[in-house]
């Protein structure tokens, strides 16, 4: 699970340090991707009972936040593109 949050701010940022925005798009795409690895891996921990149930459900709180500002950016590039 850390190995996804930390994929996630990493992608973007190296992104974001590409000089065009296909690039960025691309990584953004990549971040989108490990978002929803760690969601899975939260709803295997819940499921499973690996971990406390007001933690996991803290975390995918937070995680579907993080979802949706990640699909805004793709969405605002996108839109800039047209």
């Amino acid at each position: 699970m850390r190995r996804c949050a930390v994929s996630i701010p990493s992608n973007i940022a190296e992104g974001a340090g590409r000089l065009n925005t296909p690039e960025y798009q691309q990584f953004l795409g990549i971040a989108r991707g490990s978002h929803f690895e760690l969601q899975t891996q939260l709803t295997i921990a819940r499921k499973l009972g690996f971990a406390d149930v007001e933690r996991v459900s803290a975390a995918e709180s937070l995680s579907e936040e993080v979802g949706r500002m990640i699909f805004a950016m793709i969405r605002s590039l996108k839109d800039h593109q047209e």
